[in-house]
């Protein structure tokens, strides 16, 4: 039986963090989990729409977010907020913030993780994979 592949949604507006991301991550973060997709916006404008857009069991399609904390001129600690508070049984997100210091404002933004800029891969590789194994007992 083939597993479902899982989403993970990238948001920045700074091409080179996503690219960072996405090769952070590679195709799969452990062989024990099935490969990801990743779906990259570069504006709030068009993640808002990626969301509206449910998939045909009503469901949005997404497993995780990783936004970054320093995209302008609308930031990933708001975006978290805001999905947090309107996405019924929101996926996980991480951020990806400038200084360990806003470890603070990413616990505001109700964001269950966050690394750091310049981005580790293995860092947020392993940041993921434990993202990802705690959302799918929670849906188990």
């Amino acid at each position: 039986m083939t597993q479902r592949p899982l989403h993970i949604v990238v948001y920045s507006d700074d091409s080179s963090v996503r690219q960072s991301i996405i090769a952070g991550l590679g195709k799969q973060v452990a062989t024990d989990l099935p490969v990801h997709e990743i779906h990259e916006f570069a504006t709030g404008k068009a993640l808002r729409l990626f969301i509206d857009r449910k998939g045909q069991d009503g469901k949005l399609k997404a497993d995780l977010f990783i936004l970054d904390a320093e995209a302008v001129p609308e930031g990933g600690m708001g975006i978290s907020r805001q999905l947090k508070d309107e996405v019924f049984e929101c996926p996980p997100v991480l951020l990806i913030t400038a200084r360990a210091d806003d470890a603070w404002l990413a616990t505001w933004s109700r964001a269950e993780a966050f690394v750091m800029h310049p981005v580790d891969p293995f860092t947020l590789a392993s940041t993921v994979e434990a993202l990802l194994r705690a959302r799918s007992l929670s849906i188990a």
